[in-house]
């Protein structure tokens, strides 16, 4: 299965997001999807095994338990994907980057807060 074939179902990505703060119990993970998407425990744990063999997250014991975490495998190899087409949306992001500062700078200036050190 395709990187973003994986990642194209909503509740594939909650999971990856749950994880992104760490390791989680397949319990927690369940009780979390269920009361957002109304999916039972045994569609979770389909998910679940979808992200571990495509290389999405990892899994051990602990005793009764299982213990979820990322796997960056295939969010590097997405990434590498997509990396040919940053340049589409990096000057983009680059400018919206400028025009958040001069306007932060503009409102700082509009209310008498100049960080220059000069006084007007």
């Amino acid at each position: 299965m395709h990187a973003f074939d994986v990642l194209g179902d909503p509740v594939r990505r909650r999971l990856l997001e749950l994880l992104a703060d760490g390791e989680r119990s397949a319990g927690a993970l369940t009780e979390v999807i269920r009361a957002e998407f109304g999916v039972s425990q045994p569609a979770v744990s389909q998910h679940l095994r979808v992200l571990r063999d495509n290389g999405f997250a990892t899994v051990r014991a602990d005793g009764a338990r299982r213990l979820y975490a990322v796997d960056d495998t295939a969010l590097r190899e997405a990434d590498a994907w997509l990396d040919r087409f940053r340049r589409f949306w990096t000057p983009h992001l680059d400018a919206l980057a400028t025009e958040v500062v001069r306007g932060k700078r503009q409102r700082r200036l509009a209310a008498g807060d100049d960080d220059s050190g000069v006084t007007p």
